[in-house]
């Protein structure tokens, strides 16, 4: 069941990828036809960072100097013409919903090892949260408990206690209330419920 909720996901995950990444080829292209010289830009300083990586590959010489020089020289154009028309330096990236693992649900530590982003635990939770029966808490807690449920006359016979049922389920209450307010002390007991489905 948790890989089916896992996989189900991922799935969605990859669903969002790929709208954050539809999303900005439509905002490109409209940008584009507006403002052809980005267009150019993007393309020269992706050519710029292939040609590089051939250059390191093949051992071939080059000017770093001059390579930063160009392309901080690209960038700074790239910035005032989007500035002109209004818009932030990171128009021209993907929106992603987790910037951290770009909605992939995983993020890369320095040991190049894949670990679980912190947005995909906590829908992990949620989801934990919401399948248990801790989801209705706002209107299910003790402030909302109603001991009117429970008689207030004694059943010795039915219930082999001297009390009533409503005095006994005001102890039981009062003894939860105290076990959670001394949760961490480690000499407070733990409570254990027993009896068949539906006793109360």
């Amino acid at each position: 069941m948790a890989n089916e909720v896992l996989n189900s996901l991922l799935r969605e995950y990859e669903q969002k990828k790929l709208r954050a990444e539809l999303d900005l080829q439509k905002r490109k292209e409209e940008l584009y036809e507006k403002y052809p010289k980005l267009q150019e830009i993007e393309k020269e300083l992706n050519d710029f960072a292939i040609q590089t990586s051939k250059n390191i590959l093949l051992n071939k010489s080059f000017s770093l100097s001059a390579l930063d020089e160009k392309i901080k020289e690209l960038k700074n154009e790239k910035e005032i013409i989007l500035k002109n028309a209004n818009l932030p330096y990171d128009y021209l990236q993907p929106k992603f919903d987790c910037p951290i693992c770009k909605d992939t649900g995983y993020i890369w530590k320095d040991n190049y090892k894949s670990e679980m982003c912190n947005c995909l635990k906590q829908k992990l939770l949620d989801y934990a949260f919401h399948n248990s029966n801790l989801s209705n808490i706002d209107k299910e807690n003790f402030d909302t408990f109603n001991l009117r449920f429970f008689s207030d006359e004694p059943d010795l016979a039915k219930y082999r206690f001297n009390i009533s049922p409503r005095k006994n389920m005001e102890n039981i209450k009062n003894k939860c209330i105290n076990f959670i307010e001394n949760f961490d002390n480690i000499n407070t007991k733990n409570l254990l419920f027993t009896g068949n489905t539906g006793l109360r």
